[in-house]
Parts: C-alpha cells; sequence; structure tokens
C-alpha cells in the first residue's frame, strides 16, 4: 500500500513495516512503524503523528491478516510516535504497551492536548524498564526490550526468526536523527546494542528507508563523527551553536537529509550538555 505519507512494505512473511516520507508534506505518520501478526493476534507499532495514521494502519492490519490490532507498542513518547494513538479505538480495544515514563510525557507533554489521546493511555500496559517483555501472538514472539539514548525511555521490538528489529528513533537511515532529548553516551551504547551479528537481519529505523547491516554500520559511523566532531570543537571552546551550524558529514559517509536545520546545533548542544556534566 502507497500513500502520500509512506509505504507499506512486506519485510518478511506476516510482518511489514510502515515507512513514512514526511519531507513531502503530508503529516498523517511522520514516523515509520509497522505491523507483526501472528496465529492468534496482530501488533501495530507506534502511534503516529495523527489519529488517521493510526487508523490508516489499522484498517490495512484488518486487509492484510483478517484483524485488527490486537496489540500496539509505543518505542517512546515524541508526538510524532504517539500522538495519533487514538486512531487504534475507532474500531477495537487493542493493549497498548509503552513504559510509564513514555505514558506520563505523552500526557503531560505532547502538544496539542487531547482527550482522546489521554483516554487511549488510560489502560495502558506498563513496560518495565529492568528487563525484556515477549508477546506472544500465536506462533510468533515479540521481544520488547527497554533501551534509552534518544530519549530516556526507548524500547525496541525485535523478532529471532524472521531476523526482524524495529528500532524507534535510536536508529535513523538516510536521515540526520533529532537528538532533542538524546543522551548521547547512552545512544551510542543502545544502538551498538541493537546491532546483531547476522548479516540477514532487516533493521526498521524510526526514519528512513528499511535498513540491512551496512546501513546500520553506516549510522554507526555517522554517530561517531558527531561525537568527535562536538569533542573537539567543546575542548577548542567553541559553543555549541556556532559548532552545530559549522559543521558537516564527511562525504565517505554519503548523503544524510536534514528533516530540520536545527538537527546540527541540537546534535552539538546534547553533546555538550553531556560532556559538561549537566
Amino acid at each position: 500500500a502507497r500513500e502520500p505519507f509512506g509505504a507499506l512494505e512486506k519485510v518478511a512473511d506476516g510482518v511489514w513495516a510502515l515507512v513514512s516520507t514526511p519531507l513531502g508534506g503530508d503529516r498523517t505518520t511522520l514516523s515509520n512503524g509497522g505491523i507483526i501478526a501472528g496465529r492468534n493476534g496482530v501488533l501495530a507499532i507506534e502511534g503516529f503523528n495523527q489519529v488517521q495514521g493510526a487508523e490508516w494502519l489499522a484498517s490495512q492490519a484488518m486487509q492484510l491478516t483478517g484483524k485488527r490490532p490486537t496489540h500496539v507498542v509505543l518505542t517512546h513518547y515524541h508526538a510524532d510516535h504517539a500522538n495519533g494513538l487514538a486512531g487504534y479505538l475507532s474500531g477495537g480495544h487493542p493493549v497498548t504497551r509503552a513504559t510509564e515514563r513514555t505514558r506520563d510525557l505523552v500526557t503531560t507533554k505532547n502538544l496539542p492536548a487531547d482527550a482522546a489521546r489521554s483516554a487511549a493511555l488510560g489502560g495502558v500496559e506498563l513496560l518495565p524498564t529492568n528487563s525484556a517483555t515477549t508477546i506472544d501472538l500465536g506462533g510468533r514472539s515479540v521481544h520488547l526490550i527497554p533501551r534509552g539514548g534518544h530519549t530516556d525511555s526507548d524500547v525496541t521490538l525485535e523478532l529471532d526468526d524472521p531476523a526482524v528489529v524495529f528500532c524507534g528513533d535510536l536508529v535513523w537511515n538516510g536521515m540526520f536523527p533529532n537528538y532533542v532529548d538524546a543522551q548521547p553516551s547512552r545512544l551510542s551504547a543502545a544502538v551498538r546494542a541493537i546491532r546483531r551479528s547476522s548479516p540477514d537481519t532487516i533493521y526498521v529505523p524510526g526514519h528512513g528507508a528499511i535498513a540491512r547491516a551496512t546501513d546500520f554500520d553506516r549510522y554507526v559511523s555517522m554517530i561517531d563523527e558527531v561525537e568527535h566532531a562536538a569533542r573537539r570543537a567543546n575542548a577548542s571552546g567553541m559553543s555549541a551553536a556556532d559548532a552545530g551550524a559549522s559543521f558537516t558529514l564527511p562525504a565517505t559517509l554519503g548523503d544524510w537529509v536534514l528533516f530540520s536545520k536545527a538537527f546540527y546545533p541540537r546534535a552539538f548542544e546534547a553533546w555538550y550538555r553531556e560532556l559538561k556534566g549537566a
């Protein structure tokens, strides 16, 4: 299925990734997401930017599997991943899972405030932050792994067979990441922990095209380059704003689209906060 806001791509039997195309101007979804189906249940990943995004993914799940989503998981609280959550309630009542921190921030921080979204979060099942949770969809187990770094409460969704990882915004592909809430060292460690040894693993990033091992490794090299540049600039006494304004990625890393011109300065500000012990 293809829409102005993105396309639904089959990545394995019973597994689909929604790859959003936010630069086109349609803000229905903005983030990536997906569908994972088993014999007994269907899991939808992310609530998206608008209610219509969740409604659309639920309708696609029905067409592809014969079931609406029975489960929904939010990878973190940012509006483009969570604000449309109430769209899943228009034709069913799936079990929604998120960490307590994600639930609280969606409720208190995301704007505009929305009573339907708050109601959708009212019965959320909270995920532990110190251990993995496994959802059995019937012949298919999905592991929800608590992590952090993009925000202070991120979750990845991981399958062993087929080898597919929905990374949330811990990983971006071909688009420079948003460091607005980032804890950069923790982000770097989490990204490395996600990387699997199998070259056949499919990674669904929070933004950008579906990734393979070479794409993943290019992302790691890119965030390492940001770290090195931030450390050099901080040691030289340059401000984060000036360092971000003058920063460019090496051509050897290929093209990285900037969703916002503010993203380079945000990355340096995040590193400066950490380097100064804030």
